[in-house]
């Protein structure tokens, strides 16, 4: 490894992700790596990476320029580094690009669109409503995440999809599975996918036999028109991230508003109590700075020579990863980014740019605000029931969140479940 004038100071390449510990785990915790902020302020913020599985990349950390390299999918291809991805994910919308990506897209997106979620508002605010209830019954300390968060985020993308109820839980310890990156054997994670695939396939013929108006009645009537491998990865990824994101989200967002201070408020979530209003914004703000994803976007490869906004030159055949938590926390487009403000205006990138942002942002997004809506109306008295160096975060997984959020609600707020 050698330092070069370009990186200031950095010994390149630098071992990503950047939460990585020695034995090539990722490690990530409630805070993105001040590394960011080192690469970004570096040079033109372009610098060479070791990456886990041993391939060379490029990380791309300015806001411009990553908008850049997600929106330009000739230049930047999804597709052409498929040979250097971590798991195999070619035939899912993460993995294609153009005419491909938008043909498997075009199959689900009108279930994803602003007006589409948002008639779907009451049935969400009913089952939210209903799994606080559950939580409550239980009594405190109860886990945020594994009574309230998780159904609530399953249950939605399950009753779009048409899952059957009692097959639920079965999901969610395969999608555990498969999103576990390289704490797992190979076998193991594509234990988990062959056996999610095969009940998805026989569970999609039976909707093209008997539709039933739901998500997968649709996937099943597109299935002449694509492969059969993109038919059957298409809900798994729908199922993956349709949950697993939003519930990582509900979780960390509940940790941080708890524990950190807010104006002239003892806490973030105190303030929200007296500023309901203020919680769509806040949520906003979350998620640019504690986006869920472990370790940036999926990689590129650069398909002819170019010159980035911020004046890098890239080569043709080169791979990079644009990097939307460093992005997010430009000073060129963010003020003072490392400072909660549930009043920023400017478009954070966490849920991606261009024809590869996250399907499913505007479902997630209303399932969060939403969660905290009711929590901060409910449960105005709600604090941590351990002490906040205790939560344990994921480790190797590919999203972001604690294990665990153990919370607790009395004196100061009423247990009684919801009449209304």
């Amino acid at each position: 490894m050698t330092t070069t004038p370009e990186t200031q100071g950095l010994t390149c390449p630098i071992a990503h992700p950047f939460d990585q510990g020695a034995d090539g785990i990722n490690r990530p915790g409630l805070y993105k790596s001040r590394t960011y902020d080192k690469v970004r302020e570096t040079g033109t913020g372009v610098v060479d990476i070791e990456r886990a599985n041993g391939t060379a990349a490029k990380i791309v950390t300015r806001y411009h320029d990553v908008v850049r390299v997600l929106r330009d999918q000739r230049t930047f291809s999804r597709q052409a580094a498929l040979d250097v991805d971590d798991v195999e994910i070619g035939d899912t919308l993460l993995g294609l690009d153009g005419d491909d990506h938008a043909a498997v897209r075009n199959v689900v997106k009108d279930w994803f669109t602003p007006a589409a979620v948002e008639e779907r508002r009451p049935e969400i605010e009913a089952r939210a409503t209903a799994q606080l209830d559950v939580m409550l019954s239980r009594g405190e300390p109860a886990d945020l995440v594994e009574t309230f968060a998780m159904p609530l985020t399953l249950d939605t993308i399950g009753d779009i999809l048409g899952l059957p109820h009692q097959d639920r839980p079965q999901f969610h310890r395969w999608s555990e599975v498969f999103l576990a990156n390289n704490t797992l054997t190979r076998a193991d994670t594509e234990s988990a996918t062959t056996a999610m695939a095969g009940y998805l396939a026989g569970l999609i013929e039976q909707r093209g036999r008997q539709p039933e108006g739901d998500l997968l009645s649709q996937i099943a009537a597109a299935g002449a028109s694509l492969p059969p491998q993109r038919i059957i990865m298409l809900p798994i990824a729908l199922i993956v991230g349709g949950w697993e994101t939003a519930t990582a989200s509900i979780g960390t967002f509940v940790q941080v508003l708890l524990t950190h201070s807010y104006e002239d408020h003892k806490s973030a979530y105190e303030y929200l109590v007296d500023n309901p209003h203020m919680v769509a914004g806040a949520v906003n703000e979350l998620e640019r700075m504690f986006s869920n994803s472990a370790a940036d976007e999926m990689p590129r490869r650069v398909t002819q020579d170019v010159t980035l906004p911020s004046g890098a030159f890239l080569r043709a055949g080169e791979v990079v990863i644009p990097s939307h938590d460093a992005a997010n926390f430009d000073p060129r487009v963010f003020d003072d980014p490392h400072e909660m403000n549930f009043a920023r205006t400017g478009k954070h990138l966490s849920f991606g740019h261009g024809a590869h942002h996250c399907i499913g942002r505007h479902l997630g997004h209303v399932e969060v605000v939403m969660a905290v809506e009711l929590l901060v109306r409910r449960l105005p008295g709600l604090r941590m029931a351990i002490s906040p160096d205790r939560v344990e975060y994921k480790v190797g997984n590919a999203i972001s969140g604690p294990v665990r959020l153990p919370v607790a609600w009395t004196p100061s707020s009423p247990s009684a479940p919801s009449t209304g």
